[in-house]
């Protein structure tokens, strides 16, 4: 079977970021470019988005060379989206020390005409009236995945809730699905955000891995163990990216194909730490992400 194409949609951006050993400027970021990029490696991708007049052609360049359309990018006056952040000693914890939405503030998301017949759908963090817009324009996806944060928790709650109704997979960090849900313990969490509408629930734990669940399965995966982590940015959206392009080769969404997902999902997000921006993900090619599953299988095996 070929690969589904996916259409996602969210943010593309510049980020300063500085950890406890370096520091750099302007790489190039956001949660729509690290999933692009991953998920490029196993089904078509087209990004839906914008950038200012800053955003560099050699990077745009470097998308299309992935295959990755590019159709549904605006490129529109101004500057593009930055996020300066610092992290932590303990690389899990980390500090945003300036956000600028800039041509972000005013995104609303544009589906070109060939976008709409897409099978796959992966609705990035975004405001969820926007997420919602996208699924109203898309004709009959097969799967709709989709990501959220604690702001619009907070903040756009209604609309999050209308949008779980229609997510078949929900992949959200574990004080998130807390704030979600209501609850403190993580299987409580899940099971009531199941309830609201999703199929599988994949919860992001960083250096401690994800767990899915389902209506009637947990399955945990560990994340892979490395010597140094460079840069975590975008290690949640690169993990969302293999997940989903393993998912767009399958024929269904069988509980099966969702935990070998979430394997090539993690096998991604420990390549893309390795550097900053996805600059690892730059030098790599089909045969390194297939021998570091394997490296991952024997690591699991008992």
């Amino acid at each position: 079977m070929s690969a589904s194409r996916i259409v996602v949609v969210g943010s593309l951006a510049f980020d300063n970021i500085e950890t406890p050993r370096a520091k750099v400027d302007l790489a190039v970021g956001g949660a729509a470019s690290y999933f692009a990029v991953a998920a490029s490696f196993f089904a078509p991708v087209a990004v839906v988005g914008v950038v200012g007049r800053d955003f560099p052609q050699a990077e745009l360049d470097f998308f299309k060379a992935r295959g990755i359309d590019l159709e549904g990018l605006e490129i529109a006056d101004g500057q593009t989206f930055r996020w300066t952040g610092r992290y932590h000693e303990n690389m899990n914890l980390r500090d945003t020390l300036d956000l600028q939405l800039n041509v972000f503030a005013n995104f609303s998301p544009k589906l070109p005409a060939a976008y709409r017949t897409a099978d796959i759908c992966f609705l990035a963090n975004i405001d969820p009236a926007l997420q919602l817009k996208v699924l109203s324009e898309l004709e009959r996806p097969r799967l709709v995945a989709a990501d959220t944060m604690n702001h619009w928790i907070e903040n756009a709650h209604d609309n999050l809730v209308k949008l779980l109704k229609r997510v078949e997979i929900l992949v959200i960090n574990d004080q998130e699905a807390f704030q979600l849900s209501g609850s403190d313990n993580i299987i409580r969490a899940s099971r009531r955000i199941l309830e609201m509408g999703p199929r599988h629930v994949i919860i992001k734990r960083g250096e401690y891995g994800a767990i899915h669940f389902s209506a009637d399965s947990v399955f945990a995966v560990p994340a892979y163990p490395l010597e140094e982590v460079v840069d975590p940015t975008g290690a949640g959206d690169t993990f969302a990216g293999g997940l989903i392009g393993y998912l767009a080769k399958q024929p269904e969404v069988t509980t099966a194909a969702v935990r070998k997902g979430m394997v090539y999902g993690s096998v991604m997000a420990s390549m893309v730490v390795e550097d900053f921006s996805f600059d690892r993900l730059r030098k790599i090619d089909e045969s390194d992400i297939e021998k570091r599953y394997n490296q991952f299988v024997a690591l699991t095996q008992f």
